[in-house]
């Protein structure tokens, strides 16, 4: 793990998660539970309407916790309803948390890689519809990270279950002063809730 990166978990280890949100929580690491204990592959898709804030920094925060507390075979991914662009301050909000990230394409949804560990496969970032090509179609956890793509997605085809876990929009604060803190507020939220649901797998 990246030292910076490293430096960021240690902090998250530290922030409480509520009894409420545990028991929202305790849904997802039954499913990684039963999968670990069946040996089976892990899917999550984290799936949030547009695909641009909320559900980039979950998919990328439940890989890097998967590697954290050594959980194997962990596939990570995201989506919305509909395609837009992985929002630039999630990149920026992530690098200064300690995380390696490039931008290969210029084009209005652009690709990145994020990397939490030198030898450690990249994390490929860009929006997409959960139903993209490059995302699971079958045998994967649906995690819903706000309440329009809940609503609005009765039905996530090809998923074994799913899970509301919302997260509030930090958009809410884009062009504000509090932009840069809620961004990392809201980052280090999902953070924290992830590394406690990882933390509760055995494996």
């Amino acid at each position: 793990m990246f030292d910076n990166l490293a430096t960021t978990i240690k902090s998250i280890s530290e922030i409480s998660v509520s009894e409420e949100r545990k028991e929202v929580l305790k849904l997802l690491v039954d499913y990684i539970q039963n999968k670990v204990n069946n040996n089976e592959e892990i899917r999550l898709n984290f799936i949030c309407t547009h695909n641009s804030r909320r559900s980039h920094l979950s998919q990328i925060w439940a890989q890097t916790m998967a590697f954290h507390f050594g959980i194997q075979n962990v596939y990570c991914y995201s989506g919305g309803t509909e395609a837009t662009a992985m929002f630039p301050k999630v990149a920026e909000t992530l690098t200064n948390q300690g995380f390696h990230i490039q931008k290969l394409s210029q084009e209005q949804n652009p690709v990145y890689t994020v990397k939490f560990e030198a030898n450690q496969h990249p994390i490929v970032c860009f929006s997409k519809a959960y139903f993209d090509e490059f995302n699971p179609k079958t045998n994967y956890g649906a995690i819903m990270t706000c309440n329009n793509a809940d609503e609005g997605c009765p039905m996530v085809f090809g998923a074994e279950n799913r899970f509301p876990i919302k997260y509030d929009d930090p958009k809410a604060f884009d062009g504000t002063d509090l932009m840069d803190e809620k961004y990392a507020e809201r980052s280090l939220q999902i953070a924290s809730e992830l590394f406690f649901v990882f933390s509760q797998v055995k494996k």
